[in-house]
């Protein structure tokens, strides 16, 4: 019988570079048995290749959608207004976005060259190449400080951006997968796959403080209106809840291996996508309690909310489909067809459009949420 953390590695393996994942299993054999219906759909896309829930952004001041292209080394914009795209040359290999919208300002990591590409958002052209450590991988952006924070795969530091020079440093607290941010504290906190514990990072002295919630995370999302961060537990089939403040540690069990989230901060309510058993979970944040499980497509591994609406949004990765989920009732409203493999999601309220970055062909997608007629 092949371990848990086996398991577990390998299916981490799997939705970071799933590529590699599919050559493996063609190669060897032994993760068929680990993941018997992955159904890992075959693409153009390089093996090896990473990717993460942030391959694609939109500026709602703006309304330009910002989307990554690994293949061609370009972010594709796309102007809603006018339904135009064209790309935006970066360094090699952009897996990741991040946006301030205070100064309009793109941020691209590109995990080949080892660089962090700034875009500028009025002309959509770049404005300066940021030298990184190795292999940036997710970004996540202060806006209260003008700060930007990129984790780095092989690296014990994390980069950090002043927004305002465009100068970088390294803040020495480790390496990390994941990395969210609370501005009115100004605290970051880091998650690393294998690490048993968040780290809060000060973001004005750069102290650390260590909180054990147990290894295997993967997945988080922050609730401002609580000082709340969510944690999905792929070990364990749980979601980790933990209190900024008080260092409180509570958890919520729901399908297996949860490895994305997403909060409606005006409701309340914490959704994780369930991979392995590919479900989604609806929890009701204030009484820590699953109130739905929800059917939805192969393999999901990103999920996103436009709470003006009050829906949820889905991207089932190896079904290249998009779940529209009603946040009111709970209920599967609609799926949509997206392009090949969609692994990360941006949705504008206003417009009524939901755009998916794809590891398959096209590289970004979108999806009229509107209306019925791209619907399965």
């Amino acid at each position: 019988m092949i371990p848990l953390v086996c398991r577990l590695q390998s299916i981490f393996f799997a939705m970071r570079f799933p590529r590699a994942f599919s050559a493996c299993i063609a190669l060897t054999g032994v993760l068929l048995a680990i993941a018997p219906s992955a159904g890992y759909a075959q693409t153009d896309a390089p093996k090896g290749r990473m990717i993460t829930s942030l391959g694609v952004a939109i500026n709602p001041s703006s309304h330009k959608v910002y989307a990554v292209d690994e293949g061609a080394g370009t972010v594709s914009v796309t102007y809603e207004r006018t339904g135009s795209n064209r790309p935006v040359k970066v360094g090699s290999g952009p897996i990741a976005i991040a946006i301030n919208r205070v100064t309009n300002r793109i941020y691209v990591a590109n995990t080949a060259s080892g660089t962090i590409s700034v875009i500028d958002g009025q002309q959509d052209s770049v404005i300066a190449t940021i030298q990184g450590e190795s292999h940036p991988y997710v970004l996540a952006v202060n806006e209260a400080s003008n700060k930007i924070y990129v984790t780095n795969t092989y690296s014990n530091a994390v980069t950090v951006i002043d927004g305002a020079t465009n100068t970088a440093t390294a803040m020495k607290v480790g390496s990390a997968d994941g990395i969210a941010i609370d501005p009115s504290s100004n605290t970051v906190f880091l998650m690393g796959y294998e690490d048993p514990n968040i780290r809060l990072v000060d973001g004005a002295t750069g102290s650390v403080s260590k909180v054990a919630v147990g290894a295997h995370l993967w997945g988080m999302a922050f609730d401002e209106s609580s000082g709340t961060l969510y944690l999905g537990h792929t070990g364990t089939a749980e979601i980790v809840a933990l209190n900024e403040k008080s260092h409180e540690v509570s958890t919520i069990s729901v399908g297996s291996i949860p490895c994305g989230l997403a909060v409606n901060p005006a409701t309340h309510m914490v959704y994780a996508v369930n991979y392995g058993d590919e479900t989604v979970s609806a929890i009701n944040a204030n009484k820590r309690k699953v109130v739905a499980t929800l059917n939805v497509g192969k393999h999901p591994q990103a999920v996103i909310v436009d709470s003006k609406h009050n829906r949820v949004y889905v991207a089932n990765t190896h079904s290249n489909s998009v779940t529209a989920i009603d946040g009111a009732k709970n209920t599967v409203v609609a799926t949509y067809a997206a392009g090949g493999n969609p692994y990360a999601l941006a949705v504008d309220p206003d417009t009524g459009l939901v755009y998916t970055a794809n590891y398959g062909e096209p590289s970004v997608s979108s999806i009229d949420v509107s209306h019925s007629t791209n619907q399965k």
